[in-house]
């Protein structure tokens, strides 16, 4: 009898405790994107730019090292994307550029072609780089949304080898603004300018090219910068053309916050790790009287003249607002993307869909659950009873279970559920089944009902833990729906394993202890 009544207490205990914390529901339950509405972007992270970004880096910190080591007048290019050439290193000079490239470049191979020296970037060392992207990607966006207090976003790699990202945003408040969040990739570069020398932008694009004869040389690459009056509103654009060699890029930041400028005007305070306060210095101090291109996702921001080395800190300028600084300075804290992003679909699935997701759902939940009630009542008589009372419980342990951990409840979720009432049914049948097989036999309540239970229990353990793996994978693999259809399936086969085996076992052993003669079972 003590053992009868401590398994009731934790029965009823369980269904309690998930009872609580699912209620009230509609602030419990987190909804996922197809049922309360939201954004669905999907992003190609350009790793192009990282392999850039890197290449650029690598051959100025190479060209800086020779110089320090007394190989004055090595000039630099960039050929390609994973590929630089260095010019003036005589044969003599060549022990010194190799012990550099192994001691800084242990990516790259290099041999002599002619006067020149080219390097090419290994294949494992760009696709490296080219995952490490993808990788910061995803944590930069992670890092953003979660700044900007988005519930339950799903942010994921769409296949484990592609450069593709998926974002969910359920239930935004505001979506005009998140997007413009996660859109400004902030690919933030520092380049030297060329022409103008001292800044200030050509008035045309044809008196860029005018001043090199009609087409740009190699190393230069031409960039525009927006013109607004005192009222902010845009007037025009002035024309640059820079050096592909960036000085700098977001990467080497190590911190962003919103400043005030030399008119009271909002910019943005940054400072520069060790590396990049180094790279930044030598460039400035070199080039001292002409103009520093801040260059952001493309576009040029402010191009102000080197007065003197500038070292580990700086501001950026480019006549922003006040909440254009404020989200700028999310983006770039929360951590500069390693490479540009592509949109390849933005959609907006609008709080009326969720609502009828939401109302077709629970109509095809309870029409389902309907009609399995009628059916045990009307198949097992009195026992169905039983079933229907666990049945119940094992739907309120899934949605204590979804509040407790903070799961997001999908559409495929509510398929989940409607999945795991039809598995719970199919216990209490094999179990039923074989009670009513010991009964014909003879054998008496008590002894078909142990019977019962424990010739089934290998069959409906063998189904749900089957069940259980196929979801697990679901899980692991999945992203989005799919995961949410998973996380409701593996909760509501725990349910279904507690509720229609524990609990019922429980149920019909509190009604024989009640009356332990009993002759005749209602099913």
């Amino acid at each position: 009898m003590n053992n009868l009544a401590w398994r009731g207490i934790v029965i009823v205990g369980a269904a309690a405790l998930a009872l609580w914390a699912a209620y009230p529901p509609k602030e419990k339950i987190n909804l996922g994107l197809d049922l309360q509405g939201g954004i669905h972007l999907v992003l190609q992270v350009e790793t192009v730019d990282a392999l850039r970004a890197e290449t650029d880096k690598d051959m100025e910190r190479l060209r800086q090292e020779l110089l320090d080591q007394g190989l004055a007048g090595v000039q630099n290019e960039r050929t390609g994307d994973t590929a630089f050439v260095l010019r003036g290193v005589e044969q003599t000079g060549e022990p010194v550029v190799a012990k550099a490239a192994a001691s800084f470049l242990p990516g790259w191979d290099w041999r002599r072609v002619g006067d020149e020296l080219r390097f090419e970037m290994t294949s494992p060392h760009s696709r490296g780089l080219e995952e490490m992207a993808i990788n910061q990607a995803l944590q930069t966006i992670r890092n953003r949304i979660d700044e900007f207090g988005v519930a339950e976003p799903v942010i994921a790699r769409q296949g484990l080898d592609s450069n593709r990202i998926v974002v969910q945003l359920p239930g935004v408040d505001d979506p005009d603004r998140v997007k413009r969040l996660i859109k400004n990739t902030a690919f933030l570069e520092f380049r030297l300018v060329d022409y103008p020398p001292g800044g200030g932008g050509a008035p045309t694009r044809e008196a860029i090219l005018d001043h090199y004869g009609g087409s740009l040389p190699p190393t230069v690459e031409l960039f525009t910068e927006d013109t607004r009056d005192r009222q902010g509103r845009l007037t025009g654009q002035v024309f640059y053309a820079l050096e592909k060699k960036r000085v700098i890029t977001g990467r080497d930041l190590r911190s962003a916050s919103p400043g005030s400028g030399q008119f009271n005007q909002p910019v943005v305070q940054f400072s520069l790790t060790p590396d990049g306060g180094r790279l930044f210095g030598d460039a400035t101090g070199a080039n001292v009287g002409r103009g520093l291109a801040i260059v952001l996702d493309g576009k040029v921001m402010s191009a102000p003249r080197i007065n003197s080395r500038i070292g580990d800190s700086g501001i950026i300028e480019g006549r922003f607002t006040s909440q254009e600084v404020q989200d700028l300075v999310t983006v770039l804290r929360s951590g500069a993307l390693p490479a540009a992003i592509t949109y390849l679909e933005d959609r907006t699935v609008g709080p009326s869909l969720g609502a009828d997701s939401i109302r077709s759902g629970l109509r095809a939940g309870l029409i389902g659950t309907a009609l399995v009630v009628v059916a045990m009542l009307v198949v097992y008589l009195g026992s169905g009873i039983n079933a229907i009372l666990m049945l119940g419980v094992n739907v309120i342990l899934i949605f204590g279970a979804l509040a407790y951990f903070g799961a997001t409840l999908t559409l495929p979720g509510i398929a989940g559920i409607v999945l795991t009432v039809g598995m719970a049914v199919d216990a209490s049948v094999l179990v039923f089944e074989r009670i009513r097989e010991e009964l014909r036999a003879g054998r008496t309540v008590k002894a078909a009902v142990d019977a019962g239970f424990g010739n089934a229990l290998s069959s409906i353990l063998d189904a749900n833990i089957t069940t259980l793996i196929a979801a697990l994978f679901l899980f692991q693999f999945g992203t989005g729906p799919v995961r949410g259809f998973a996380v409701t399936l593996s909760i509501g086969i725990l349910g279904t394993l507690f509720a229609m085996v524990f609990g019922s076992r429980w149920l019909f052993d509190l009604r024989l202890a009640r009356d332990p003669r009993l002759e005749k079972l209602s099913i």
